[in-house]
């Protein structure tokens, strides 16, 4: 198969969607891989190396997207949607329930979308995002750590208080696996921690993970309100695969807030679980206030840690585009039930039913396809 890999578009992703080891995997199995000019680089991966592993270099991006395969690590960006077209096979990142544009193109050109978000393993996890997520949980305690300080618009507040000084309150909502990782951090630094989840065995999991250093609570719209109030930084960390998140704070509890607290929604570019978060903002510019609070809404959270993000999303990326390589799309998809629940757009048709739901689209079964045919 012939793989491309372009250069990110999306403001501030410094990431890539393959390493060299990747090349080197692909390229050893008789595929040829064609990578854009410079697309490694801000993950500190220079062309040569690429070369080294056995892969071609591409001086523009429409060589890259001309392959039968073409990977990346964000959703197109509009200056990308000319290169869709019926016969391309597009693996990365979607997130379509929040990005109706890129479905439309996407469906408009026929082209097959799989996305790394919702490909599910038969206990409900979901491998592609892992990794991700544990980064995106432990950076928005970073963020939110930052954007308290007074300088940056906060209220002044150390983290992690000192002696006969009482530390920062973190409020997360959602215990997954960004909100674990965002726990982690949170208690790491020393200050109060309180979580909510709908999922009372989980709360019990992460009592017994942190002993004695958390509080945990039932998710509910009173518990909510209560601890938005309170909170120094709040952390959205819902997520419900392929779906828009669900809006669990309303604006009336933001306005409870003392002036200079920080939200930090991670699930923006799932439509964010904050109703005040009505926009996605970049590295470049970060934050708004609204209500007096500090609003980080980054939909790219890792991209900022682009080296440590990209060799943790290649890891688990790579077997999956080496098996779609070596197996082709149509046995992919009918021999590896975790694989095609990945398959998002299909023959111009929405077949995965979150996304559908969250574009408020028609959906088609992806198998339907395939018994037609036979």
């Amino acid at each position: 198969m012939k793989i491309g890999v372009p250069k990110e578009m999306k403001s501030n992703e410094n990431r890539v969607a393959m390493t060299p080891a990747g090349v080197m995997s692909l390229t050893q199995a008789g595929h040829e891989v064609k990578i854009e000019k410079g697309a490694g680089v801000e993950s500190g991966i220079a062309d040569d190396l690429y070369v080294k592993a056995g892969a071609t270099i591409a001086e523009q991006a429409e060589d890259a997207w001309a392959q039968e395969l073409v990977v990346k690590v964000k959703e197109p960006q509009p200056s990308e949607f000319a290169f869709f077209r019926k016969d391309l096979i597009l693996f990365t990142y979607l997130h379509l329930a929040a990005a109706g544009k890129v479905a439309d193109a996407l469906l408009e050109q026929q082209t097959t979308g799989i996305a790394y978000e919702t490909i599910q393993a038969p206990n409900g996890g979901l491998p592609l995002l892992t990794p991700m997520s544990e980064i995106a949980g432990r950076m928005s305690v970073q963020a939110g750590v930052r954007f308290l300080e007074k300088t940056y618009g906060g209220k002044g507040v150390l983290v992690s208080g000192v002696p006969g000084v009482s530390p920062a309150d973190v409020v997360i909502i959602g215990g997954g696996i960004v909100g674990t990782n965002a726990a982690k951090m949170a208690i790491g630094l020393g200050a109060n921690v309180t979580l909510l989840d709908i999922n009372i065995e989980r709360l019990r999991q992460l009592e017994d993970l942190f002993p004695g250093k958390i509080r945990t609570l039932a998710s509910n719209t009173f518990n909510i309100a209560q601890q938005t109030e309170k909170a120094d930084i709040l952390i959205g960390a819902v997520l419900i695969p392929g779906a828009k998140a669900p809006k669990l704070v309303t604006e009336d509890m933001v306005k409870s807030m003392e002036p200079g607290s920080v939200i930090v929604d991670v699930a923006v570019d799932q439509g964010g679980s904050i109703e005040t978060i009505d926009r996605a903002t970049t590295h470049e510019d970060p934050v708004y206030v609204k209500h007096g609070v500090n609003h980080y809404a980054v939909a790219n959270i890792p991209g900022a840690v682009s080296k440590t993000a990209t060799y943790a999303l290649t890891n688990v990326t790579t077997p999956y585009i080496l098996r779609l390589a070596n197996q082709g799309l149509k046995d992919c998809i009918q021999k590896d039930s975790d694989f095609a629940k990945g398959v998002n757009t299909f023959r111009g048709k929405i077949v995965h039913q979150a996304v559908a739901q969250g574009l408020d689209r028609r959906y088609t079964e992806l198998g339907s396809f395939f018994e037609k045919s036979e």
